[in-house]
Formats: C-alpha cells, sequence, structure tokens
C-alpha cells in the first residue's frame, strides 16, 4: 500500500489554496440563475456531416460532451475506452502502433503501409496517420463515437467506425479560463485559455496546456519511471465574418509529446532462469533487484523506450450562405483545407536488461559477438497530410435533407529503423516510404417520402492510388550502405454506400433499420521481415465490410430520460490483422495476415435520466461477439510437453503442406484478441443546493465493468485478463456563478489491479537454455499496468475570468 499521507501532501496544499475561493462573492448580490426546466439538455451532433440533434439521427453514437470530458478529467484517447462501451485500446511498443478497436474491430500493426479502421476526425480535418491522434485532446468541446462503417461520409479508415472530435466554440464576450490538476501518484496539468468576440465580426480562442505523468514502472537502471507521459500544446481559432454569407475559421496547432512507453514488467518466470543460454547470465543477475510476481512493477532497462513525437498543422473552413431570396436559399457551400506535419523518434530496450550482454552471446556459427553493450533499436515516423473538401449543405427543413461533396486526400509517411549495435546475422536497418492519394465524390440524404417516415440514401465512390518505396541497409558497425531496394504501386476503386429508413413513431419516438458497407484499400507489409519473395506477391488484399442495424430512440418522462437500443451485424472479409511473435535475437516483431473473414454482432443500449432537478443517472451496455469466421493458417501458440522438459504447439495446431509444412492452426469461431463480450458503464451526479451560500456542491460517481479479455490472436490461455469492474467518486464545490470549480477525486476506488496487456512464451530466445547447458524451458509472463491500475487520489481547479 501507499503511505497515505506524505502521497495526499499535494492533494493537501491545492485544497488549501482553494479554500479561500469559496468566500468570494459571498457578500455580493447573487445574480439570476437561468431557470431550471428538470428536462434533459439537447445533444447537437455532426455525424453525419450537418448540425442534428442527436435522438433524429438513425444511428448508435455514444457522446460525450463538456461537462462528461471535465468531470472524468479525460486527458487523451487512452482514456476515451473507459466512457465508451464500444471502445478499446490496443497497445503497441510506441505510439505508431497504437490501435483504436470499434466493437471489438480495428488493426494492429508496426507498418507504415496499413491503415487504421478507426479514424479520427478533429473539427472536419481526419488524421494522416492514427499515431498522430494520441496527444493530449487539448480544448475539446465533444467527441462523438460513430459505431460501424463510416466509409460513405468518412471515408476508407473509418471501416469499423470514426471519433468525431470537436473543439470549443467561441461565442459571447472575451473571458479566461484556468485549468489545473493534479494527483498524489505524480500527475499534473495546467491549462489556459482566451476567446470572445474581438468586434462585430471577428472572434478567436487561443488554448495552452502542459500535462506530465510519471508513469506506472519503476527503472531500477535508471531510477526513473515508464508507461508515462508529458506534452506541451498551443491552438488557436480565429473566426471572421466579412459579411452576411461568407465565414472564414482558421484551426492552427501545435503538439509536442513524449510518451514513456509501453515497456511491460515480468509477473512470472521459470526458477533457473539462463538469459540467451549464456551461463554467465542468469535471471538473478539479469533482473537483479527485481521481485518478480503479479503485480511487479520493477524493470530495468538502460536505454528508453517510447517516442518523442511534434505535429504542426492548420485548416481553413470557407462556409458560404447562399442568398435567402435565391434558387439555393439555405443552402451552405463549404471549402475545408488542411497541411499537418508529424513527426516521432521512437527507440526500443530490446533486451530490458542494463547488463553488459554481448560479450557472452554467440553468433550463429558459435564464435563470440565481439561486442560490448546490449541491445536496442531507434528509428523515426514521418507523416505530412494535405486534404481538401468542397461540401454542399442543404437546410435542415422540408421534405429532402442532403449533404454532398467532393474529397481529395494524400498522405506520404516514411519509416527508418535501426538495430544497434547489432549481431550482424540478426541484424536490421531498413527505410520505407508509403503514400496514398485519394480521390473521391460522396453524397448522403433524407427523403420524407409519406409523413414521419424518412429514407435515407448515401453512396461514395472512391479512387485511391497507393504505392511503396522500401530500402534495407547494412547494419552497425557497418558503414550504412544500400543493399535492397523495392517499389511497388498499385490503384484501388471502391464504392461504398448506405441505404435504410426512419419511422418517427411521435415526436418522442423513432426506430430505424440500415444498411451499409465499408472499404479500405490495399495494404502493405512494410516491417523488418519484408524480403525479395515479400516484394514479388501482391499487395494484401483491400478489406471490406457489410453491416446492419436496426435501433430505437426513446424520450421518455416529457423529455426527463432518454434509452437508445441498438441491434448490429457486421461481416467482414480480407480483414487486414498483423499477429506477433519473437525473431532470432529476442525482438518482439508483428506478421501481416489477411483474416478470410470475421464478424462482429451484438446489443448496444445507452440512458439517462433526470431523475431530479438536482440527481441525474445515466448509463450504456454492450454485448459484443467479435469472432473470427475463416483464418486456416491462424497463429499458434506453444505450451509444456508432458514431462514439462519441452514444448509443444498448443492444441489445434498442425504442421500444414497447404501452408508450406508451417504449425498454423484454424481460428474460425475463435475470439479478436481485446475485444470483450461485455462492457457496463454507470454513472450520477447529484447538485448539492447550498441557498445561504455563494456555491453549491456536487457529487459524482461511475462504475465500469468489462467482462474476461483474450489479448493474443493466437487464443493463448495466458494471455486472458480476468473480468473487473474500476469505480471512480469525485466531489466538489462550483461557484453558482460559474467563476470557480474545485473538484476533489479518487479514482479507483476499490484499489482493483488489472492489466492493459498480457504477454505470455515458453522457451522464447531470451530465457530457453540448451546443450551445453542443462536443458531447461522457461516460461515468462509479463503485464502492462494502465494508468488506473491502483487507487490515487487527485485534485482539479477550474476559473473562469
Amino acid at each position: 500500500m501507499k503511505p497515505a499521507i506524505p502521497a495526499l501532501r499535494p492533494i493537501t496544499a491545492a485544497v488549501a489554496l482553494a479554500l479561500p475561493l469559496l468566500g468570494l462573492g459571498a457578500a455580493s448580490a447573487q445574480q439570476a440563475a437561468p431557470a431550471d426546466s428538470g428536462k434533459l439538455e439537447s445533444v447537437v451532433v455532426t455525424a453525419n456531416k450537418r448540425a442534428q440533434n442527436l435522438q433524429d439521427v438513425p444511428a448508435s453514437i455514444t457522446v460525450l460532451g463538456d461537462a462528461v470530458l471535465q468531470r472524468s478529467n479525460v486527458r487523451d484517447l487512452e482514456d476515451i475506452p473507459s466512457l465508451s462501451p464500444a471502445l478499446t485500446l490496443s497497445y503497441g511498443s510506441q505510439p505508431g502502433n497504437f490501435s483504436i478497436n470499434m466493437r471489438g474491430i480495428g488493426t494492429f500493426s508496426l507498418g507504415i503501409g496499413v491503415e487504421a479502421d478507426v479514424s479520427v476526425i478533429v473539427d472536419d480535418i481526419p488524421q494522416g496517420m492514427q499515431a498522430g491522434a494520441f496527444k493530449d485532446l487539448a480544448d475539446v468541446y465533444r467527441i462523438e463515437v460513430l459505431k460501424g462503417p463510416q466509409s460513405t461520409l468518412f471515408g476508407k479508415s473509418s471501416i469499423a467506425g470514426a471519433l468525431n472530435i470537436t473543439t470549443k466554440p467561441i461565442g459571447g464576450p472575451l473571458k479566461t479560463t484556468v485549468s489545473t490538476y493534479l494527483t498524489d501518484d505524480h500527475e499534473w496539468r495546467a491549462g489556459f485559455s482566451v476567446g470572445g468576440a474581438v468586434s462585430d465580426t471577428l472572434r478567436m480562442r487561443l488554448a495552452a496546456s502542459k500535462t506530465s505523468y510519471q508513469g506506472t514502472l519503476n527503472d531500477l537502471s535508471t531510477g526513473g519511471h515508464l508507461n508515462g507521459s508529458k506534452g506541451d500544446n498551443l491552438s488557436g481559432k480565429l473566426e471572421w465574418t466579412p459579411t452576411d454569407q461568407l465565414t472564414v475559421t482558421l484551426t492552427p496547432h501545435y503538439n509536442r509529446t513524449e510518451k514513456f512507453c509501453c515497456s511491460n514488467a515480468y509477473s512470472y518466470m521459470s526458477p533457473g532462469g539462463i538469459y540467451r543460454n549464456a551461463p554467465q547470465l542468469p535471471a538473478s543477475l539479469v533482473l537483479a533487484g527485481i521481485a518478480i510476481g503479479p503485480g511487479n512493477r520493477d524493470v530495468r532497462n538502460d536505454y528508453p523506450t517510447g517516442g518523442k513525437f511534434h505535429d504542426i498543422g492548420t485548416g481553413v473552413k470557407l462556409d458560404w450562405a447562399f442568398d435567402p431570396n435565391g434558387p439555393l436559399a439555405g443552402h451552405t457551400l463549404s471549402s475545408i483545407s488542411s497541411y499537418s506535419r508529424y513527426h516521432m523518434d521512437d527507440y526500443q530496450d530490446n533486451d530490458n536488461t542494463d547488463i553488459d550482454i554481448l560479450p557472452f552471446l554467440l553468433l550463429p556459427n558459435g564464435q563470440p559477438t565481439g561486442m560490448h553493450g546490449g541491445l536496442f533499436q531507434y528509428g523515426s515516423f514521418d507523416v505530412h497530410s494535405t486534404t481538401q473538401e468542397l461540401r454542399l449543405t442543404s437546410p435542415d427543413k422540408g421534405a429532402v435533407r442532403y449533404v454532398a461533396g467532393l474529397w481529395y486526400g494524400k498522405n506520404w509517411l516514411n519509416r527508418e529503423l535501426t538495430k544497434a549495435p547489432l549481431i550482424q546475422a540478426y541484424g536490421t536497418s531498413y527505410g520505407a516510404d508509403a503514400w496514398n492519394i485519394s480521390k473521391a465524390i460522396y453524397g448522403q440524404g433524407s427523403w420524407d417520402f409519406v409523413p414521419n417516415t424518412s429514407l435515407i440514401l448515401g453512396g461514395r465512390y472512391n479512387d485511391e492510388d497507393t504505392g511503396y518505396n522500401f530500402r534495407r541497409y547494412t547494419v552497425p558497425p557497418q558503414a550504412h550502405a544500400l543493399t535492397e531496394y523495392y517499389h511497388k504501386e498499385d490503384n484501388d476503386k471502391s464504392y461504398t454506400g448506405k441505404l435504410g429508413l426512419e419511422h418517427r413513431i411521435n415526436q418522442d419516438s423513432m426506430v430505424y433499420a440500415m444498411a451499409s458497407t465499408g472499404h479500405k484499400g490495399v495494404a502493405y507489409d512494410l516491417t523488418s521481415g519484408f524480403t525479395a519473395a515479400t516484394a514479388k506477391l501482391p499487395a494484401v488484399k483491400p478489406e471490406t465490410a457489410k453491416s446492419y442495424e436496426i435501433g430505437l430512440k426513446q424520450s421518455l418522462l416529457d423529455n426527463r430520460a432518454m434509452l437508445s437500443l441498438a441491434l448490429f451485424r457486421t461481416n467482414f472479409s480480407n480483414f487486414q490483422q498483423s499477429s506477433s511473435f519473437f525473431d532470432a535475437d529476442g525482438t518482439y516483431r508483428t506478421g501481416l495476415n489477411s483474416i478470410g473473414g470475421l464478424r462482429t454482432q451484438g446489443v448496444e443500449a445507452e440512458g439517462s435520466i433526470r431523475v431530479t432537478r438536482e440527481l441525474q443517472l445515466n448509463g450504456s451496455f454492450a454485448y459484443t461477439e467479435a469472432t473470427i469466421q475463416s483464418f486456416e493458417n491462424g497463429p499458434c501458440y506453444n505450451v509444456l510437453n508432458a514431462t514439462g522438459t519441452g514444448t509443444v504447439t498448443g492444441p489445434g495446431c498442425v504442421v500444414s503442406p497447404k501452408y508450406n509444412n508451417s504449425n498454423v492452426q484454424d481460428l474460425a469461431g475463435k475470439t479478436l484478441p481485446n475485444a470483450p463480450k461485455i462492457k457496463i458503464n454507470l454513472g450520477g451526479q447529484y447538485d448539492l443546493v447550498l441557498p445561504s451560500q455563494s456555491f453549491n456542491g456536487f457529487v459524482a460517481a461511475t462504475t465500469r465493468y468489462q467482462s474476461r479479455t483474450q489479448f493474443s490472436l493466437n487464443q493463448d490461455p495466458m494471455t486472458v485478463q480476468g473480468a473487473f469492474s474500476i469505480t471512480n467518486l469525485s466531489f466538489g464545490v462550483k461557484d453558482k456563478q460559474d467563476r470557480y470549480k474545485f473538484t476533489f477525486l479518487v479514482n479507483n476506488l476499490f484499489d482493483k489491479r488489472y492489466a492493459a496487456g498480457l504477454n505470455n512464451g515458453y522457451a522464447s530466445s531470451n530465457w530457453s537454455s540448451k546443450a551445453p547447458n542443462v536443458p531447461l524451458v522457461v516460461n515468462t509472463t509479463e503485464w502492462l499496468p494502465p494508468r488506473d491500475f491502483q487507487r490515487y487520489f487527485g485534485a482539479r481547479l477550474d476559473m473562469t475570468f
């Protein structure tokens, strides 16, 4: 257990600083507050690229508004899965290979030649590479979680869903907001924004923030911590309305982030382990001081793991409202342009020790390496993105309502990787470029062909040019020189569409049925495993999806309660998914597979109720079956043999002549990795009205539950996370004129331990021993502690001037 009193000192200081604020304005006259109707507030979304009331949109959407984001202290995308049951997040060794999964579906890959299945859009501008979204969510106002294929409106990287993010709007007179956040486990944040009307035609907003979290692992080698992050953010928004018809919006941004992730800690190791079969390197030396066991958070890394990245860019939006007396009265023509540049330097400790190991290792020919040091790798990612969209939006009234547009997008991506210092037999040093240029025309509309019933029709034609350059180099300590070069170009044309019916039973009830298709282009496995033979193969096939959804949206109790239900089934073909393995030098790698078919199906429910003016409750539920339908040559896992002296392939694994006598297993009917069947979120807030004070109090609580989760595509039973639930509690005071709000919080109230990832290895290349040493099979398991793996306390202060 953590020492309670010293750990709480920073929080106590924050409380002491905030207490004087409670008296602000106590003697002043109270301003009249707007009358509270006791009903739920309407929620406006832009899921269909037009502003609509959430209850009028025929789709399953989770909306995380400003109040929820603040109450949950959301910092980045890693916090969103705890608020939306449809989402999970899969971690790689650095942000370049994180994966957002929607309804259990998400592509995990180390290579730049594979696009994501879930797109991230910020103020109408999609991220060129999903890794660019794993930064602080600075100045965010609303996040819409759009479930199922969104290819018709949002393009090819939205085959499983999309996260539609809107930054804070500009309104009213100029005002300044300051926010601070502090926890007892060494996380802090500070934010500042100023915005409002500068003149009758000009409005502006400027926001800046700085964040830091030390991490969940202790590095005994350096005395520091791992699996934390720190970031600096600067964003702006400028709105100019030179005429009644034209609005110009400029949205520049800059971000700099460092993530010290994502290292795993050993949770189990068989006794007698020897590193790389070198008798001079027993586990007691290589992992000195580490008490391996459940909950262990100590590691020994003498080389950093994670990535430093920055991105800079801007968007320019022109909105032209047509003459209200002309033939296109009420229509808006929008031009949305963007450019962004992203760069990341990544690095990884490959031996997980600070011992000089190379002198004791042998080459495949049995000779000593003749080298000193350890094993590590370093590299870089670069992404340049340009987009241009022209969009015509009809008025949101009349029998026919629509949006139509033209789209152009160009992404250029570069990856450089070097493992050094390296044993020549296992050396890797390569560079790869990948590009995609998309041109599309799209449209979607609703037609009220009879009163209260609408036909929904949408379509998109996409023409995409893709290609790559792949270069392999000599490896250190040799002089840098090109040894191999490969080039390929492809073209992919696709059609996606949407067809549905919406029926409004009355002003409070709506039912809908929707069919849609999705498409993601060809892929390339541009990783260290790329070879001359691979270069001759066709590109990995495009990924396609067919989805069906029926739903109900209901307002109850005179708009004091809301309920939405959805049943869905989506079938994917040629799903692009990587599987993991350890290569001959012990480095964790992935290989890209094209899974013949998979399916996600289930039911989702969301609801909220205003029990009284002071008490509001909300909840969401998702039951999801994400299963493989066809994958004959799936990856295998190993188990101990009957005598415990060696390993054999796991149950169901066979040597198949069809697949070059490789060990494979038929994974049909098996679950996808990181796809729990059940996720539940429950929450509520009670506002304590204090008539005699200048402030009111509040208490809020949330509980989330997740069923057991398999983290490995190969279905290894040792990589299953058991079911768990996490409860968070917060309370505080809020000024009646919204000048300040002070919040005290306890996250993971009951101190429940769980993992964000699990690894298992029998006879891995790092810890297996063989003759001339006594043959020994060593089993190791590792875990990745998440941010809230244990209870922690925090305090937050928000002030507005």
